[in-house]
């Protein structure tokens, strides 16, 4: 009776020691399975990144001061008009020439509002290729990706828009009126005063120049990576890179 009473514990050891031996091996399993996530789980992850980002960028931009409050996009006279800008503030017309200013901001942040479904049509189009490629290319791959799949819808969604922005927020008023205050001062070259090509131009710009910063916000710090999916992929790409 004894040596059974002394056979049990040792049977108890034995399977539990068993229990743990597959236990870990269960983890390291699953520590495998978190680590090396599936092709489907790469474009499902760089998707939200991706969603994450064009959307945060979209709204920032088409707040109030999106674009005049942000010294890196902040629309100034065209380069061929700047002349004229220091001329006027010359003569003092300062005021006329702020208000150009801070109405073509006002019209690249009405057009902002028309890029999120066109990025995320853009999203709704990435390959299981084009993921990877994303995944692990240059820290700027992304941004890279929507400029050769959206600039020219971009281009033909937010013209019409600034174009009926800028006659609503004063711009075509008052650029018109700096244009021809300006063609006015003797020998100078006279200017055109459309700027709608112009302000579409710098609009897109400013708009990939925000995506390019969330891009890289996601890519270098956990914190901006929101859901456990992006965790695991861009944590997968980080220990693919470490390993060089």
């Amino acid at each position: 009776m004894k040596k059974v009473l002394l056979i049990i514990p040792a049977l108890i050891g034995m399977s539990v020691i068993s229990g743990c031996d597959t236990l870990n091996q269960v983890a390291q399993t699953a520590g495998q399975t978190i680590g090396n996530p599936s092709a489907f789980e790469i474009a499902s992850g760089l998707k939200q990144a991706l969603e994450q980002g064009t959307t945060k960028s979209s709204e920032e931009l088409s707040a109030q001061n999106g674009f005049f409050g942000n010294a890196l996009i902040k629309l100034a006279f065209p380069p061929e008009a700047q002349k004229a800008e220091k001329t006027l503030r010359s003569i003092g017309l300062n005021s006329l020439c702020d208000n150009v200013i801070l109405s073509l901001n006002r019209a690249a942040e009405d057009a902002a509002k028309e890029a999120k479904p066109i990025f995320i049509n853009a999203i709704k189009q990435l390959t299981l290729q084009d993921a990877t490629n994303i995944l692990f290319g240059e820290k700027d791959a992304a941004t890279q990706y929507f400029k050769r799949t959206t600039i020219n819808q971009l281009a033909a969604k937010f013209k019409p828009v600034i174009q009926n922005s800028l006659t609503k927020v004063g711009a075509t008023r008052y650029y018109g009126d700096a244009v021809t205050a300006y063609n006015k001062v003797p020998l100078v070259t006279k200017l055109n005063p459309d700027l709608s090509d112009y302000v579409t131009q710098k609009a897109i710009e400013g708009l990939f120049v925000e995506i390019a910063k969330e891009e890289l916000n996601i890519r270098q710090n956990l914190s901006a990576r929101s859901t456990t999916l992006m965790q695991r992929v861009f944590g997968y790409a980080d220990s693919k890179k470490a390993k060089g």
